[in-house]
């Protein structure tokens, strides 16, 4: 019971890490400055319903697409361990530039709808968090890792849409500074899961 709480708790903490809502928010509110209050929430609403999804699906076809490219687990998780390594840097200088650089923050500013692209994908759902599901999916033989793989993965959309109705207010409340200081936290957890991915691939590639 204990290993699977731990995996659990591992598998949402790594995903919201990852995502991590609340660095969003300032990018959020400029490319939908423009956009009613009811529509700047659906737009909210869909964004975070299509990176569930997106994460789902890769989720599900991680095991597959191992196969067709012939990458065994071990060497997914080391790679997805750098990736979140490289994501976990940016975050400790209280940067996203791995998921959403200046192009995709111009592009949405001129986009009429923003929702799929840029805020979906990249900014929610980026290379970080889909790899990290296809890590914890495939390592998932059961009924319940599988409940606690996708269960996390909509609990951090259910976030992640919580955290964007609410962007005005918490910004008004943290600020830049407390913002960046959110993510710098989040980066300091996220580069200690990023490094045990890595230990435990090369562990499971020495093994096999």
């Amino acid at each position: 019971m204990m290993t699977y709480f731990q995996f659990a708790l591992v598998t949402f903490t790594s995903l919201l890490f990852i995502v991590d809502p609340v660095a969003v928010i300032p990018t959020y509110l400029v490319i939908t400055q423009g956009q009613s209050v009811e529509r700047r929430r659906r737009t909210a609403l869909r964004a975070c319903i299509a990176a569930g999804a997106l994460m789902t699906v890769f989720g599900i076809a991680g095991t597959g697409i191992f196969k067709v490219f012939g990458i065994t687990l071990p060497a997914f998780r080391i790679a997805g361990g750098l990736i979140l390594w490289l994501v976990a840097m940016d975050m400790l200088r209280g940067e996203r530039t791995t998921q959403e650089g200046t192009e995709e923050i111009v592009e949405g500013q001129e986009k009429e709808d923003v929702a799929l692209t840029p805020l979906a994908m990249p900014m929610l759902a980026g290379p970080g968090a889909i790899s990290t599901v296809m890590v914890l999916a495939g390592q998932s033989h059961t009924i319940a890792g599988n409940v606690a793989v996708y269960g996390s993965v909509w609990l951090t959309a259910i976030i992640c849409w919580l955290t964007l109705r609410a962007g005005d207010r918490l910004v008004s409340l943290m600020g830049q500074t407390g913002i960046r200081v959110v993510t710098r936290i989040m980066g300091l957890l996220l580069a200690a899961v990023a490094t045990q991915f890595v230990i435990t691939g090369a562990r499971e590639a020495l093994n096999l």
